[in-house]
């Protein structure tokens, strides 16, 4: 990178969003931007989770771009390999090569006033940019619990999403922490190769079929032959899934069903009366992300495998010690604790307008203009930002609403020309976010009876979307200036040049785009 490079625009990570993003510039006529990714290769939380078993809970032909459909997925669902060589395709295809910059990891992105635009630091040089895109993603920095002892542990330890391909499991000990979805892969990949697995559960998911299956070479042909099949087969996938939200978001108790078929799937497999009681849940269906596996309780039910229904508190040396004092021993701890979801560490290194961080200014929780925009920080967008996670489809969907509000919003700094910059006004910002959790308030995912990666440490969910996404894709189909301060530079300013900010209130637009 060269030092002190300007560019229009500036991407941070090339997982969907960032690559997404890229795409959407070119397509826009802007071809003067950089993808920063701080590792060596673009995937995202693709290329980072490599672990046994790692595949999608979203069917394949859905969980992918509308501008880049691949009538060749190998399978319903695709694991881990496939889709991260799908995303190498769309950075081949669209022509990316030339804008990514590896091993450029953002140390410090700052807002400079007066000549509007990000000062930024990344691990290969400096550069600046007028508009910073970030689609850095909430499963991007793995969470492992702060547990006592830990550092005494005389074996390996590893994150799911920084597997360690060169450790041999074959006859270990070997625990697992965690019961969330990329440990129910896990589970049945490892099993028959370890001498035992325990299971450290502190809260058992609400688990069903996968059904998953081949792609039939004569189904394969027939989308590369007649695209419109495979605009057919996404079609139908994603209408099955626009008619479940209301059960999410409205009517939960109608979710009752699912979970009898849940339990139903469970019974078939765990044939233990004590077994089946830790793994069944205490909360609606929902509440937490339903769980795909047709081979998680089949797993738990070999005889090499120990379920504790209670977390690990403690570590003795190689003892385990869970909380209800039961302990097991160890040769590897594999955590598959999650991610830093609601207070992701991209925000303590934004530094906005008035010199806080995004962190400083999220602290009370987390929240943006139709998930893009945050007050105080002027031409920054995030893609996946609070609020446009999903329960039940694909985040695909969510991220190309995005592109679309990225892509007018860069209309609008062209209409207005010159030196401009847009900064989100907190009125618009706090009504929308008022609306969204005034939505939320009859969701499964508040009303359902669990604590869930949803919440913030203040119990507020600012990670789902409560609606579908067609209603997300109406909402940012279109950038609405009063719901934003345009800003000039000072020097223009003293010219005569009026920043055109006005003194319209944004609530009433806002509220009535939801």
């Amino acid at each position: 990178m060269a030092e002190h490079e300007h560019v229009r625009v500036a991407v941070i990570g090339s997982g969907f969003g960032g690559l997404g993003a890229a795409v959407r510039l070119r397509r826009e006529g802007v071809t003067d931007f950089v993808v920063l990714e701080r590792a060596d290769s673009v995937g995202g939380t693709w290329r980072d989770n490599s672990y046994p078993g790692c595949a999608c809970d979203v069917p394949s032909h859905l969980y992918s771009f509308s501008f880049a459909p691949n009538p060749d997925w190998p399978r319903a669902f695709s694991g881990q390999e496939h889709i991260r060589a799908y995303l190498e395709r769309v950075a081949d295809v669209f022509g990316l090569r030339p804008h990514l910059r590896f091993g450029s990891e953002v140390k410090l992105m700052t807002w400079d006033p007066h000549e509007l635009r990000w000062d930024i630091e990344t691990g290969s040089g400096r550069l600046t940019a007028d508009l910073v895109v970030s689609a850095t993603g909430p499963l991007s920095d793995p969470k492992i619990p702060d547990i006592p002892g830990l550092d005494t542990f005389p074996g390996k330890v590893f994150h799911s999403a920084r597997w360690d391909h060169d450790y041999d499991l074959k006859g270990k000990r070997v625990a697992m922490v965690g019961t969330g979805a990329s440990a129910i892969q896990i589970v049945p990949a490892i099993q028959p190769r370890v001498g035992r697995l325990t299971l450290f559960q502190r809260t058992p998911p609400w688990v069903m079929p996968r059904m998953d299956r081949a792609i039939s070479g004569a189904e394969r042909w027939l989308h590369q032959r007649l695209p419109v099949t495979t605009q057919a087969r996404r079609g139908l996938l994603w209408g099955i899934r626009e008619l479940q939200v209301q059960a999410f978001t409205k009517h939960p108790g109608q979710l009752g069903f699912v979970e009898q078929l849940a339990k139903r799937n469970m019974a078939r497999a765990i044939k233990d009366p004590a077994l089946r009681a830790k793994l069944t849940p205490d909360y609606r269906i929902g509440c937490k992300r339903i769980l795909l596996s047709s081979e998680y309780y089949p797993a738990l039910a070999r005889p090499n495998v120990d379920v504790v229904a209670s977390g690990l508190a403690e570590v003795r040396g190689s003892t385990l010690v869970a909380a209800d004092g039961s302990e097991a021993e160890a040769d590897a701890i594999v955590f598959g604790t999650g991610f830093h979801v609601t207070d992701m560490p991209i925000a303590e290194r934004v530094v906005g307008a008035d010199g806080r961080t995004l962190a400083e200014v999220w602290k009370g929780g987390m929240e943006a203009l139709r998930g893009a925009s945050a007050a105080g920080f002027p031409n920054w967008m995030t893609i996946i930002g609070p609020n446009t996670g999903l329960g039940n489809s694909s985040m695909i969907l969510m991220i190309e609403s995005q592109l679309n509000y990225l892509a007018d919003f860069i209309r609008q700094l062209d209409v207005l020309g010159g030196r401009v910059a847009l900064d989100a006004r907190p009125g618009a910002v706090g009504a929308w976010n008022r609306r969204v959790q005034e939505r939320m308030k009859r969701t499964v995912w508040n009303t359902g009876g669990c604590t869930s990666w949803y919440l913030d440490g203040n119990g507020r969910n600012t990670t789902i979307w409560p609606g579908t996404t067609a209603e997300f894709r109406r909402a940012t189909r279109r950038v609405d200036l009063m719901e934003y301060e345009v800003l000039r530079p000072p020097a223009a300013k003293a010219g005569g040049d009026a920043p055109e900010s006005g003194k319209h209130s944004a609530a009433a637009g806002t509220e009535a785009a939801l």
